[in-house]
């Protein structure tokens, strides 16, 4: 009798004390840093939505070295396409067999220097095929939204349009400073992709239409009747 196969857990699901699941440095982002991050990840997982193996992580740590704890990063938003949507402790290269297809940076006063130099060259080494950094603020970065595609194993700069938007081929997607967040289009049809609470008032909009539409109607048929 063959004995049943031993079901392996999802990637990135199982601790591991040679992997921390954190770095135990406290965030201390700005209210502009933590709008512009919440707002990025959450439009993200609603565009990728209906996709079943693009999965969108936050502060994940992402460990690309098998056996060396130190070689990991922990960009502020990461896209990986082939994978499974399951949440995860950590993003264990060798585990997933994936290179993420793009990271996000999110400019600080400690960081920006940081995301546009010593991240960017690793992020090319690592060949992550597109990284894009965003300063919420404004005031650190010559552009507040600035990108990089990779050609060749090098970084190529992404020339923005007459207003400041970069387009991801990896992504689908447009995407533009607005405020302190990113507004996201989709490539193909143009249209915004909503933020969470602009989706909930557009759907308040459309069932106040509707029950007004039922009181009209009811009213007209009363008026018939009678």
């Amino acid at each position: 009798m063959t004995p049943l196969a031993t079901k392996r857990p999802l990637p990135g699901t199982v601790p591991d004390p040679l992997y921390p699941d954190s770095d135990g440095r406290s965030m201390g982002d700005t209210d502009f840093h933590a709008h512009a991050q919440i707002h990025l990840r959450q439009g993200l997982e609603d565009f990728f939505a209906a996709v079943p193996d693009v999965y969108v992580g936050s502060n994940l740590i992402y460990y690309y070295e098998k056996g060396n704890p130190r070689s990991r990063r922990d960009p502020d938003v990461l896209v990986a396409r082939g994978v499974g949507k399951h949440r995860r402790r950590s993003y264990r290269l060798w585990e997933e067999g994936v290179v993420p297809s793009t990271f996000f940076e999110l400019a600080s006063k400690k960081t920006f220097r940081k995301d546009v130099g010593t991240k960017r060259d690793l992020y090319e080494k690592l060949r992550i095929a597109e990284y894009f950094v965003f300063d919420p603020e404004g005031p650190y970065l010559d552009r507040r939204l600035q990108g990089f595609r990779l050609v060749k194993g090098l970084y190529v700069p992404l020339s923005p349009d007459a207003e400041g938007a970069l387009m991801s081929r990896e992504l689908g997607l447009r995407m533009v400073p607005e405020e302190s967040m990113l507004r996201l289009s989709d490539l193909k049809t143009g249209e915004a992709v909503l933020t969470r609470s602009e989706r909930a008032e557009q759907e308040k909009r459309r069932a106040d239409a509707l029950e007004a539409e039922l009181k009209r109607l009811r009213k007209q048929l009363g008026k018939q009747e009678s």
